[in-house]
């Protein structure tokens, strides 16, 4: 194969996991991290990349199979008969090489880590790979996706330091309840289709206008767990100060501001809700959190 044409299926590899999505868990993996590092009070940077190789390898394994086990009825969808499996560009068989790949990389990687996270690997990837088999029977999908990455700040504090933490699980909660909530929001552009293929999701339980109203309830006790971990955090860890309560402040507000974006009526802007404001969340969070430490 030349260069080009390596580059090319490069490309469509990173596109079929969506690896621009990763932005929504690695901050909050990163943060968990940290927190683990000012609870052993040392950095170690091997460490710091294994928890990133980690959620890498994992994270591109559910969504290739979530692809995969999915190709049939993208083929059927407009909007996603064009992703690489349905469109050919990735065969169905390659994807799965891909999958199994990635998993056996992630359980390795945790090898290295510690023998907790060795041992809790296989139940990580019972999740993340589960999910994809969730809409075809429980319109609880979203949670079981949120659980997925919920996983991430959990697992870093315990790569780090080999157990499970309060503070650690709190943001885990935050994740699951963020997570959930944005993906029912995304969900709704795809209800009427669910509906008619017999699939399950939280929009073709309840609704539009339930499912929104639902999602805001979500945001909302997430909002409240989120505060709650900040305030526990200023009485464990003397480093953080005001910096990350204005990450709160500001992963809040955007929290908020996705809501303004889409009506039952009106789903033009869900990109714009789903991927960007999440995602600049999920940076400022992260981002000022480490700052906060740094400082």
């Amino acid at each position: 194969m030349s260069v080009i044409g390596f580059g090319q299926q490069f490309k469509s590899y990173l596109s079929l996991v969506k690896f621009s999505h990763t932005i929504f868990a690695l901050p909050f993996a990163l943060v968990g991290f940290t927190l683990g590092t000012l609870e052993t009070g040392v950095f170690n940077s091997k460490l710091l990349l294994l928890v990133i190789l980690c959620m890498v390898f994992a994270r591109s394994a559910a969504m290739a199979f979530n692809r995969y086990l999915d190709r049939d009825i993208d083929v059927q969808n407009p909007r996603t008969k064009v992703r690489e499996i349905p469109a050919g560009v990735i065969s169905a068989r390659s994807a799965l090489y891909f999958v199994i790949g990635n998993s056996l990389l992630f359980w390795l990687t945790t090898w290295f880590i510690n023998p907790l996270c060795f041992v809790l690997a296989p139940v990580a990837l019972l999740v993340v790979l589960g999910y994809s088999y969730t809409k075809r029977f429980t319109s609880w999908c979203h949670f079981v996706l949120g659980l997925g990455l919920a996983l991430a700040p959990v697992g870093a504090f315990l790569a780090v330091t080999g157990h499970f933490s309060v503070v650690s699980v709190l943001y885990g909660t935050v994740v699951l309840l963020w997570v959930s909530g944005f993906d029912i929001i995304y969900a709704l552009q795809d209800r009427d289709f669910d509906e008619g293929l017999g699939l399950q999701s939280i929009p073709v339980a309840l609704g539009r206008v339930g499912a929104l109203r639902l999602s805001n309830g979500l945001h909302l006790v997430c909002g409240l767990v989120l505060l709650y971990a900040v305030y526990l955090q200023g009485g464990s860890y003397h480093a953080f100060d005001w910096l990350h309560w204005l990450a709160a402040a500001i992963f809040l507000l955007l929290l908020g501001y996705q809501h303004t974006l889409v009506k039952p009526d009106d789903l033009s802007k869900i990109n714009i809700a789903f991927f960007t404001t999440n995602g600049l969340a999920s940076l400022a969070f992260g981002g000022l959190v480490i700052l906060d430490v740094l400082v």
